[in-house]
Formats: structure tokens, sequence, C-alpha cells
């Protein structure tokens, strides 16, 4: 069997008496999208700091392509690419040039850097913007610059550590398109976040992060499989109504929750959506409640991500 690309065993790390990493283990195969998903604090700048040979392990083991992050460095960096959080280029230099400065110190052949930074700004949608002087770009073009650098040497392994942090919901989802054509190019792509929303539309696998372990890890299907049942939603217009119902919710012996200020509603999990329904609205008949809408919903990475960083569930 071919050896994955990453490979982490029992790795971790403090920084004195604070344990940022517990006995992490990873398994991230060639061409994969693999979400490191966690809050601040949860160990997934670390776990990437050691993979990208930033940083040295206490303990445990973490193999690149083969090549271990602590004995064979050297040849880790030659596999890998890291962005990081904000885009690390030359504003003062134009795209074109940002691209070729960065492929002459890759030792690429001077035959093949303008024909590979063209390529790269092609591929990035930025060939209009190529001599335009970085610091004219919007947030969305930098990112997308910051991508191209880190692929001008056609890394093995791209690592992201929160990639779209600051930018738009549409930069967030143009970047999103370009990750995916990475991946579908063979290019493994190892992405840290904080938005569920990403990890969900892009992850083939999901690793939830949680003081410095892996609480749970899976598809995003499996994830959600997780929290048990669906939840059912009923929506009212006006709070006063909202706040009969949540009482009636208690005592149907419902556990249930309400929404912020701008959306008057109350969700409650249900093994037998069907039954629940009708009791609430039974109850908000005959207590003249006026329901403006009813749904079932699914379990959202949302819902798991609370339930395996909660208070009860942290080990």
């Amino acid at each position: 069997m071919d050896q994955p690309m990453i490979a982490v065993q029992g790795l971790e790390k403090s920084y004195g008496a604070h344990h940022v990493l517990r006995g992490v283990d990873l398994t991230v195969r060639h061409g994969e999208i693999y979400a490191l998903l966690g809050q601040n604090g949860a160990g997934k700048t670390t776990a990437v700091n050691i993979l990208t040979t930033l940083v040295r392990p206490d303990a445990g083991t973490a193999r690149i392509g083969g090549a271990d992050v602590t004995t064979d460095a050297g040849r880790v960096r030659e596999l890998i690419a890291l962005t990081g959080q904000y885009a690390a280029v030359d504003e003062f230099q134009t795209g074109a040039e940002n691209l070729v400065m960065m492929a002459d110190l890759a030792h690429l052949p001077r035959r093949t850097v303008r024909t590979r930074a063209a390529e790269l700004l092609e591929r990035f949608d930025l060939t209009a913007a190529a001599g335009r002087r970085v610091g004219t770009y919007s947030g969305g073009m930098r990112r997308r610059l910051d991508l191209a650098i880190s692929l001008v040497a056609d890394p093995a392994l791209l690592v992201l550590d929160e990639p779209t942090t600051g930018l738009d919901p549409a930069s967030r989802s143009q970047l999103w398109e370009v990750v995916r054509g990475l991946a579908a190019d063979g290019t493994t792509v190892l992405l840290t976040t904080q938005y569920l929303e990403e990890a969900d539309r892009l992850a083939d696998t999901i690793a939830v992060l949680h003081d410095g372990r892996v609480a749970a890890r899976g598809t995003a299907s499996e994830l959600k499989s997780l929290v048990a049942g669906d939840h059912v939603r009923v929506a009212f217009e006006d709070r006063a109504s909202l706040a009969a119902a949540t009482d009636l919710a208690a005592g149907l012996g419902m556990v249930s929750t309400t929404t912020d200020d701008k959306d008057l509603s109350l969700s409650a999990p249900s093994a037998d959506p069907v039954r629940t329904i009708r009791d609430l609205l039974a109850a908000a008949d005959t207590h003249r409640l006026a329901v403006s809408g009813v749904s079932v919903v699914k379990p959202t990475l949302d819902d798991v991500f609370l339930a395996l960083t909660s208070k009860e569930t942290a080990r």
C-alpha cells in the first residue's frame, strides 16, 4: 500500500506548563483535502509549524512523503509549500515580478521562470493584473497571488493556515474553487480553519482538534452522524409567542433553544420529528400562539463542533 502524504503519530508539544498538543495522530492521503478544525488555541497552528519544520515536537513522529520532519527537514521543505493567515507578497512589485522573484529563489531554470509565472498568473485569474503593483490589489487578489507563489516550485503538499481570514464571502468562495482545482490536479492540501462552512465545503476528511487532541475525525457526513437526531424548528411572529412556546416545550419534556433577536424561532432535537411537530403545533394552537413556519433541520458541523468542544465533552 502506498505510504500516506502525511503520517503523524503521538505528536506532543508544550510551552512551559502549557500543553498545546497532547498526542495527535493524523493520516493524510495523496491528493486529499484534509481540514484541521478547531477554536483558537486548539493546537492547529502548532501542528502546522511542526509539519513544516518550523517547530520541533517534544514527542511523537511526523513524516511528509516518508521524510521525517526532524531528521530529514531538508527533504520535507522540498515537498511542501506553506501559505499563512496573511498574504506574504511584496506590495511594491507587480504580480509578475513577485512570481519571477520566487521562481528565482526556488532555483528554477532561467528558461522556465517566465513561462511558469505566466502559467500561474493565468491559473489564478491574475493575467490582466500582472503588470500592476500588488499594493493596488484587492484582498482576494493578494490571497490568490500568495497561493500562486506557493505553487511556483510545484509542491506535493500545500499547507494552508486559515487561508480565508479577512476575506469577503465572494473572495472566500473564489478561493475555495481554486483549492478544489489544486486537489483535482493531484496536490495534497492540509487546511486549518475556524470556519465550519469552509471545512464542510472543501474537505474530504476533517479532524476536530480540541484541547490539543483529535476529538473526532471523518468526512463531514460521518461527523454530522455523531449528533443524534434531527432538529425541529418552529418560527413565531412575535416575542411573546416565542417565550410561551419555550415554556410549553419544557412542559413537554423537550430541551429547546431559542435564536437571537433577529430570528424568533425555537429549535429542539428530536428522534421523531413528525411527532415533535405535531405536539408543538397542538400546544401552540391551544394557547393561540402565532406560528409563522415549521422546518426539520439536519445536524450541521456547527452542532458537531459545539458538542465536541463543550465543557461536558472536553477531556
